[in-house]
């Protein structure tokens, strides 16, 4: 008889990878796994999507970059004190958290650092390639759960590093998610490049608290005919996210996600803002307040105020974990482009889709038995397939026969080798640049175990609220 063969595993490649989120993702799946607590909060987990063919949680293999070396063990601990993490988990799964922290390669930009765009972005291909290699991963999907960055400065000015790893994502041939509001897949180099890899992509920033209940009541009062007036919130935020967001360019960003919510729901911009205040005290724990003016049936002036008191890290790392093994299977059907039925899970999705939660929800599980069915084109924008188009089974983790990003190159650069889960004749003869040549062949070594690595500048990822 002949012995079975080995189940197919999926890289998620973490950046920001010691931060607060990506601690608790890892964690939090090697917990599921080992059946010591159950998936709360995975939609994925639920029972629509048993047949739509995603990687099991015990097939992920961590890897990552970030800037900083506190050794994921102890970040676990330092999450278990503050409440984040239950007691005695970090314990129960020391080996796979060793195992994961194994896998962290350093980020950048870093002060001093006389690298170009260009090496970056070489370096950090490089990096993922060489996971999706040794651990002989079909494909690896890259995540961004890194602190938010302030907005672009416009033309001319350097890339932020979160383009950097998104063309390092396409460079490396994956599927690309960013959790965050920083830029990212969104900058113009990168989104020009994205359109000619063939690989599929989602973002932006985690809808996980504050929003995910404007995503609720905004289509409530539209839907009742209520005209709402004003909306005003406050944050008050502890943890590295805090402290990134404590930049007003920063928060800027982060604001934008929440207004566009309202704008799409709504119809209309109320008055109100959102202010973010940095609270350290309050460490990975967030509170988020709403004050809402509308009005009712003969002008009667009304309010309704809510209050959402919740932990970033244990909101956050369910859905990083949901949209890990979605994105894997939508690349493994070969869908291309926006992934907008993903936007149930963003404040700023890509592509066209609806803004409710409800419809969201709907959405999402079209999508999620679509993708357990044979025919998949069209999923990714729901407008039909996107650009470079792909066959079921197209390039995997590492392949580089995506875009050749310099800094943002265009027709005519050439990536290096191509890597692991590349499929003969798979190519991306559709998606790729003019001109553009992959050089080498597949690469696949066979090294097992899981790892997890880490991200860009700063400490947790995307804040919940």
């Amino acid at each position: 008889m002949s012995a079975s063969l080995p189940r197919p595993r999926v890289g998620v490649w973490l950046i920001g990878a010691r931060g607060s989120v990506a601690t608790t993702v890892v964690t939090g799946c090697a917990a599921v796994t080992a059946g010591l607590h159950p998936p709360t909060g995975m939609v994925t987990e639920t029972p629509a999507f048993t047949d739509s063919g995603l990687p099991a949680l015990s097939d992920l293999v961590f890897g990552g970059h970030d800037t900083l070396d506190c050794p994921l063990p102890k970040r676990a601990e330092t999450l278990t004190a503050g409440g984040v993490l239950p007691p005695g988990i970090a314990t129960a799964v020391a080996a796979e958290l060793a195992a994961a922290d194994r896998e962290i390669r350093p980020g950048g930009p870093t002060p001093g650092d006389t690298r170009s765009e260009a090496d970056l972005i070489t370096d950090f291909a490089r990096d993922i390639r060489d996971f999706s290699r040794r651990h002989a991963l079909q494909r690896t999907v890259v995540v961004n759960v890194a602190s938010t960055e302030p907005a672009s400065q416009g033309p001319g000015a350097p890339l932020p590093a979160s383009t950097l790893y998104a063309l390092a994502a396409l460079r490396a041939g994956c599927p690309y998610v960013n959790f965050t509001p920083s830029e990212g897949m969104h900058h113009p180099v990168a989104a020009r490049e994205a359109e000619h890899s063939g690989l599929p992509h989602a973002g932006r920033d985690g809808k996980t608290g504050q929003t995910l209940l404007r995503a609720v009541l905004g289509p409530m009062f539209a839907q009742r005919a209520l005209h709402v007036r004003a909306w005003s919130g406050s944050n008050l935020l502890g943890g590295g996210d805090g402290a990134a967001l404590a930049d007003p360019a920063a928060a800027a960003a982060k604001n934008a996600g929440k207004e566009r919510v309202l704008a799409d729901t709504l119809g209309h911009v109320p008055e109100g803002e959102v202010h973010i205040d940095d609270v350290p005290a309050l460490g990975d724990w967030k509170t988020a307040w709403d004050h809402i003016a509308f009005d009712g049936f003969l002008g009667t002036r009304m309010i309704l105020q809510t209050i959402w008191q919740g932990c970033d890290s244990a909101l956050a790392a369910p859905l990083v974990l949901d949209l890990a093994r979605l994105t894997a299977r939508a690349h493994e059907k070969g869908l291309s482009g926006p992934l907008a039925p993903l936007g149930f899970y963003f404040k700023d999705p890509v592509g066209e889709g609806p803004s409710g939660l409800s419809e969201q929800y709907e959405a999402l599980l079209r999508f999620g038995s679509d993708l357990g069915g044979v025919a998949a084109t069209g999923l990714g924008t729901g407008r039909g397939s996107g650009p470079g188009t792909r066959p079921e089974g197209g390039p995997g983790a590492g392949a580089e026969s995506g875009p050749g990003v310099a800094t943002g190159s265009g027709p005519g650069t050439r990536p290096e080798g191509a890597g692991a889960g590349v499929e003969s004749g798979s190519g991306l003869a559709r998606g790729s640049s003019p001109g553009m040549q992959p050089e080498g062949g597949p690469d696949v070594g066979a090294e097992s175990g899981p790892g997890v690595g880490a991200g860009q500048r700063g400490d947790t990822a995307e804040g919940v609220l």
